[in-house]
């Protein structure tokens, strides 16, 4: 059997240029030049008896966001940052990626109360490189699909 309708259109393709990074006041955030988010599963592993395959049940997981800022000016995300060190209050942030698809369908998520998880760059200067700041966040509230990104098959 011959397949008649490819997995994916290649016209229908995104890149980097059609996602964007929002805070939580619907404000793009015009300087962040990467950002992922992913998600890790940890099952707990089993074996029955008489049974030599191990089995895995559905336990934990984790959702983690990272972004890469580039530096143009100091911005609330560090104030709040450098102003938590001194209170030792850690700051919670919600945020929204977007991927905008050709035919203007777009992909939403919503990931809540993303606190500084792991390394965050402070300053991070390099000669002949743009400066940029880079961030870890770990996600304590399951991220939200609001919108789904489609393909039009007329």
């Amino acid at each position: 059997m011959r397949n008649e309708q490819a997995a994916g259109d290649s016209r229908y393709a995104r890149t980097g240029k059609d996602g964007a990074f929002y805070d939580q006041d619907g404000n793009m955030l015009a300087t962040v030049e990467t950002f992922t988010s992913n998600v890790s599963f940890n099952n707990a592993q089993y074996q029955v008896l008489g049974d030599a395959q191990e089995h895995e049940a559905p336990n934990t997981f984790k959702v983690t966001l990272t972004m890469s800022q580039v530096v143009v000016e100091d911005d609330r995300f560090i104030d709040e940052l450098m102003k938590s060190l001194y209170t030792q209050i850690m700051p919670v942030w919600n945020f929204q990626g977007s991927l905008l698809g050709r035919n203007n369908s777009e992909e939403r998520i919503t990931y809540y109360e993303c606190i500084p998880s792991g390394q965050v760059d402070l300053q991070n200067v390099a000669v002949g490189d743009v400066v940029k700041r880079n961030w870890n966040f770990h996600v304590n509230k399951a991220p939200k699909l609001l919108q789904n990104l489609y393909v039009d098959r007329g």
